[in-house]
């Protein structure tokens, strides 16, 4: 059987603070750090206090972001009879899809306004993602939501969710979590741990889009897909079709890092925060060591 935990960590007098908010906050909390670093890491792409900066974008975006997206992807219709009810939040109901676009408007307008590099701030950013994937997906598991399809007898950690009915299902929260989060989590944190990779704008970028599309489809087997959706032509999913575009996006990002000259030292400009420029660009005296 499901455990049931309650949605609700706890109260502060009239107001209730539930799992999946306290969720957003920790990844917030946890990523802030890792992104300040790895933007400090040679070639240099800002300060700690441009990422700190960037934080009430990054917020902005998702919520937004997201939680438009849900409503024009997945339940276009039913919001457009009844629009207040786009801003009834607290009863669910964000895309990830569309919080993914509304972190990248955030990230295109900041660095505009910044006059940082798009590709390399956007590739510190998107590494330290997954962390709110895994924290969301595993609030979405305390909230008994976005469950599994149902599950073949016998399968281990197959479980009955109360509000899907009495057929065992897979736990598919929690796969996301460990493939969307942690498997793509550590991926990502490894490849930016090498220069070369850092000193490709796009590449991480490209990296993390690909790893989440093919990591999202491949959930979307064992999920069930939402019921004023249904399954698609082909069975497929409308989680799958949104994963395509962004597995598209995210090759083309890696084929276009990989065929430019890498980014290996650090230019600043009047006005600019941080920029970058081509080594073969530099003259000598520009050159960072290696780490």
């Amino acid at each position: 059987m499901f455990p049931a935990i309650d949605p609700v960590a706890f109260h502060l007098g009239p107001f209730s603070v539930r799992w999946y908010a306290l969720a957003y906050i920790t990844a917030f909390i946890i990523a802030l750090p890792i992104a300040r670093r790895l933007c400090a890491l040679r070639p240099i792409v800002a300060g700690p206090r441009t990422v700190d900066d960037f934080l009430f974008y990054a917020v902005l975006g998702v919520l937004l972001g997201g939680r438009l997206g849900y409503v024009l992807f997945y339940r276009p219709l039913f919001y457009l009879s009844h629009p207040l009810a786009i801003l009834e939040t607290w009863k669910g109901g964000m895309s990830f899809h569309g919080g993914a676009l509304g972190v990248i408007l955030a990230l295109a307008f900041y660095c505009y306004r910044r006059k940082l590099s798009f590709l390399g701030f956007s590739d510190r950013i998107t590494v330290v993602i997954p962390i709110g994937l895994a924290l969301g997906r595993c609030a979405n598991f305390i909230n008994g939501e976005l469950w599994g399809r149902p599950a073949p007898a016998g399968w281990p950690g197959a479980m009955i969710f109360p509000a899907a009915g009495p057929m065992p299902r897979f736990p598919s929260e929690l796969y996301e979590a460990a493939t969307e989060g942690v498997l793509l989590l550590g991926g990502l944190l490894v490849a930016a741990s090498f220069q070369a990779v850092r000193a490709r704008p796009g590449l991480l970028s490209g990296l993390f889009l690909t790893g989440y599309a093919c990591a999202r489809a491949f959930c979307e087997l064992f999920r069930e897909p939402d019921a004023n959706i249904g399954y698609l032509a082909g069975g497929v999913t409308m989680g799958q079709v949104l994963c395509l575009p962004m597995a598209l996006a995210g090759a083309a990002l890696v084929v276009h890092a990989l065929m430019r000259p890498p980014v290996m030292t650090l230019f600043m400009s009047p006005g600019a925060e941080v920029g970058f420029v081509p080594e073969s660009a530099a003259g000598p005296e520009s050159e960072t060591d290696s780490e």
